[in-house]
């Protein structure tokens, strides 16, 4: 009898596991195209959203942001909450550079996939903020 609830509790686990690992697939699938498209409105390549790391880099230099400040994710210990902070700024400065409020901007940082695809499919325009590239 052991064995077979065993067997339906590593069912059950891996039945979620597997749930998670498609949520996760699906969210990046959402980045992809959210970006691809928030790229080509500012006139960057929209194939850079599929290039991890680069992605971030065209990201940053959109919104005024120096690129290289990806590379501080790779400080030991501390990087990848530096990078955590970066981005955040990063997701507010790109409300703002298509004409979003504050408000917004907020939104970008908790629900970025939201409003994301908002922001990319909406009829925003892309303005360039001082010192992007």
């Amino acid at each position: 009898m052991s064995s077979s609830t065993d067997s339906g509790a590593i069912a059950a686990a891996l039945g979620m596991l597997g749930a998670f690992w498609f949520i996760i697939l699906a969210l990046c699938i959402l980045q992809i195209v959210y970006q691809w498209k928030l790229f080509t409105k500012a006139g960057k390549p929209g194939w850079a959203s599929i290039v991890p790391i680069y992605n971030q880099y065209v990201l940053f230099e959109m919104v005024g942001l120096k690129g290289w400040y990806v590379f501080l994710g790779f400080i030991p210990f501390v990087g990848a909450v530096i990078l955590m902070v970066f981005n955040y700024m990063a997701y507010y400065k790109l409300a703002i550079c298509f004409g979003k409020d504050s408000g917004y901007g907020i939104g970008m940082i908790f629900l970025p996939f939201i409003f994301g695809m908002i922001l990319a499919f909406g009829d925003t325009t892309y303005t360039k903020p001082e010192g992007a590239k």
